[in-house]
């Protein structure tokens, strides 16, 4: 599964978020990475090529080159990234990938953030809370960020007590919040 970001939107619908440059490392272009996919030896394999997206909403696409884990992070090296200076531009920069080609997920229960994103959320008893904005990945577990219909936001648990169905070509999901979650 990618993970998605909250400031920026990806260059188009049919692309996924598959990591964050937090900051430059070193002096020789090497950039500190928080990955956002379930596979990042798929993404972040040495000539594959993502797109970065700048802050000022510009894209341009990199090729790896070099890659090493570092803590929760990787350290990566792009072909057209090569100094500090250049390394500095992308702190920030979200690393996107296609989704076309995205592998599909063998487990009915396993959802890539761009699935659930746009769903329309609805009650037990179908009323309509509101559109699903994006998944967020906490400590605690993910949480779906709904737009409610009448306006505001509410975070609803992303576990199977709390979302019994998740309908994916139906463009919906179904929630059955525990008292208070809603209010």
């Amino acid at each position: 599964m990618a993970f998605a970001w909250t400031w920026w939107t990806p260059t188009t619908e049919m692309d996924v978020v598959v990591g964050r440059v937090a900051k430059a490392h070193g002096i020789r272009g090497e950039l500190a990475v928080d990955v956002r996919t379930d596979s990042p030896e798929e993404r972040f394999a040495l000539g594959a090529v993502v797109a970065a997206r700048l802050r000022d909403g510009s894209s341009r696409p990199l090729t790896l080159t070099a890659v090493r884990a570092h803590g929760e992070r990787l350290l990566v090296r792009f072909d057209e990234i090569p100094g500090r200076t250049e390394a500095e531009a992308l702190r920030g920069a979200l690393l996107l990938a296609d989704t076309d080609s995205l592998p599909p997920s063998d487990d009915p229960d396993e959802f890539y953030d761009h699935e659930l994103e746009g769903l329309t959320a609805f009650l037990v008893d179908g009323t309509e809370i509101g559109v699903v904005r994006e998944v967020l990945h906490s400590p605690g577990g993910e949480l779906l960020a709904v737009d409610r219909a009448g306006g505001g936001e509410v975070l609803v648990p992303f576990v199977r007590e709390i979302v019994p169905e998740v309908d994916i070509p139906g463009r919906r999901v179904v929630v059955d919040p525990p008292e208070g979650l809603l209010d």
